[in-house]
């Protein structure tokens, strides 16, 4: 069986990664905004956890674009490289944190 890490690499269209890009820099914008959240004095909880999930739905949302892309460029053509059983396996793995 061979090994999915060592024979597959990241493949994103041009789109889908500029897409995942220009998240993870608004992540990073949210991110450092609750830094300076948390330095305030004046800070409420609620406003912090608002914050918070925003950052994990936006997260999420990447997740998702680099899933659709491995969906798409991986699992539907692992029969063909005969690999079904290890890109079950690499997937359960990675769905049970989702």
């Amino acid at each position: 069986m061979p090994n999915t890490k060592e024979t597959h690499h990241l493949h994103l269209d041009e789109k889908t990664r500029e897409a995942a890009i220009q998240r993870l820099r608004s992540i990073r914008g949210h991110v450092e905004g609750i830094l300076r959240m948390l330095e305030a004095e004046e800070l409420y909880c609620v406003d912090l956890l608002k914050q918070i999930k925003a950052v994990e739905g936006a997260l999420d949302k990447v997740g998702e674009l680099v899933l659709r892309s491995h969906l798409k460029d991986h699992v539907v053509t692992a029969k063909e490289r005969g690999d079904v059983d290890a890109i079950v396996e690499e997937l359960m793995e990675v769905l049970k944190y989702r």
